[in-house]
């Protein structure tokens, strides 16, 4: 089992984080963390093989929270999951270590080909670790692991489901400008809600929609969907 560490200052996106990290077999979320400082002291805490961090904390930057992790020695693998897409943000993640960067918004879809391709590499380093490296064509398998695997294609309708029903409630969510709930999409295509609810919670998990959490006065929050351009 791989431990993971979500870092993120908005609790709200970690929590969708750590339910996507969840859904990926092998992985498991161990610990969250909201600042840098809470962040390392899960590392120093040991026990993280994989942490999916934040650029924009708010006591320093993402990528200074890797430069110290590295001089304090621990040896943690990262990768950046931020709204930072600026040349210079990637190359020093790069330059640090980063094994991919993966920029906000995206869809579980794309995550999920990340912590593949990851414990791909976890899986190679294992078989030759025990033996060391003979060779250049070992150093390339090593390598090679880390190339994030493509996006699976989005699974087709599941039993009970239809190919009109999906179509209609992906042009409603293609239309909207603003993410919608199970009830309002329920509303705008004539369908029950607890129907809307299970194509929404497919869609979402065959990467098409992207989920978001909108927290009221209940406390409990609102599960709200929007599209995911192809």
């Amino acid at each position: 089992m791989i431990d993971v560490l979500v870092v993120d200052d908005d609790f709200r996106v970690a929590e969708i984080n750590a339910k996507y990290v969840g859904k990926v077999p092998g992985f498991r979320v161990t610990a969250r963390a909201h600042s840098a400082a809470q962040a390392l002291a899960a590392v120093e805490r040991g026990s993280i093989d994989l942490v999916l961090l934040d650029h924009y904390l708010p006591d320093r930057t993402g990528l200074e929270l890797v430069h110290r992790m590295r001089e304090q020695g621990h040896g943690a693998d990262v990768i950046m999951i931020t709204a930072a897409s600026d040349v210079t943000t990637v190359q020093q993640a790069m330059r640090l270590g980063a094994l991919h960067y993966l920029v906000k918004p995206f869809t579980f879809a794309a995550l999920r080909a990340r912590l593949d391709s990851y414990a791909a590499l976890r899986r190679t380093v294992d078989r030759v670790g025990g033996r060391g490296l003979t060779g250049q064509e070992q150093v390339d398998r090593i390598f090679g692991a880390l190339r994030a695997a493509p996006a699976p294609a989005a699974p087709g309708p599941p039993t009970g489901h239809s190919e009109p029903t999906t179509d209609l409630i992906c042009g409603v969510l293609h239309r909207a400008d603003h993410p919608l709930s199970a009830h309002e999409v329920a509303a705008r295509t004539g369908l029950s809600r607890s129907t809307a609810q299970r194509y929404l919670r497919h869609l979402e998990q065959a990467g098409r929609l992207r989920l978001t959490l909108k927290y009221g006065d209940t406390g409990r929050p609102e599960h709200r969907y929007a599209w995911v351009a192809p």
